[in-house]
């Protein structure tokens, strides 16, 4: 059974953390780019996260959310069985992303300063814009040596680490509140309520049958509803069997 992993988010930040986080996946994926077109998908993905840094105020959202899990580890460190070694770097580690955050008056403010990507940046809203006539100058960087190009990837995406760091944590400390458990969908439909503090819902199912989560719901309650991958004609696509799988309220 191939099994897959879905992630709903129940408010806005949290939304935004797993669009962050994605979109700083896909750039890895293409930090070894050796082609014209991997070099040009990289600059896509790079424009998207400068664009939805630009519109968030991830700075005061980063310092709460540190800041209470530096409490939580704090209180923690008064259980018995608590592994001190691994939470002092825990601790030292969000010590570090707070000192980072507060020396950054705007996050990836470094970025915007990058006078070839501002030239560029533009033409990349347009659909087909990174031609070589739209952009002759990106054409140019495209024939560069690859050590160089390479060299400016890596440079570029060192302005935007501390934010890359802080959702790589905050997103792990906010799996970690959540254990799978194992539920049933009777007739393809479950309901849960939303406890204080959940921001995620996570649900594992079978990913062989042609079936998928929606959820839907308020800061109350919460509806999983699995629906059919390729419906027949003239039916809503919901499934009508009772289905297991896992999950975790974070």
């Amino acid at each position: 059974m191939t099994v897959a992993l879905y992630e709903f988010p129940l408010c806005e930040k949290v939304r935004n953390y797993l669009r962050l986080e994605q979109l700083f996946h896909q750039l890895d994926e293409v930090k070894f780019a050796t082609t014209e077109f991997q070099y040009l998908y990289f600059f896509e993905v790079l424009f998207d996260l400068i664009e939805l840094i630009e519109r968030l105020d991830l700075r005061t959202d980063f310092v709460r959310d540190i800041d209470a899990q530096e409490k939580n580890l704090v209180y923690w460190s008064q259980h018995p069985d608590i592994d001190n070694s691994a939470l002092e770097v825990a601790l030292q580690t969000l010590h570090r992303l707070t000192h980072e955050i507060k020396l950054n008056k705007k996050l990836g403010s470094g970025i915007r300063e990058e006078k070839f990507l501002n030239t560029i940046r533009q033409r990349f809203a347009i659909p087909g814009g990174a031609t070589s006539f739209d952009l002759p100058s990106l054409f140019c960087w495209l024939k560069q040596p690859e050590d160089v190009k390479k060299q400016q990837l890596a440079a570029w995406r060192e302005h935007l680490q501390v934010v890359d760091k802080s959702i790589q944590m905050l997103m792990s400390f906010l799996r970690e509140r959540g254990r799978f458990t194992p539920a049933m969908a009777n007739n393809g439909f479950y309901q849960g309520n939303v406890e204080d503090k959940i921001e995620l819902i996570r649900v594992k199912c079978d990913n062989t049958k042609g079936y998928y989560p929606v959820l839907s719901g308020n800061k109350y309650r919460y509806g999983i509803k699995f629906m059919t991958l390729f419906p027949e004609a003239g039916s809503t696509g919901a499934v009508a069997d009772n289905l297991d799988f896992e999950i975790a309220c974070c």
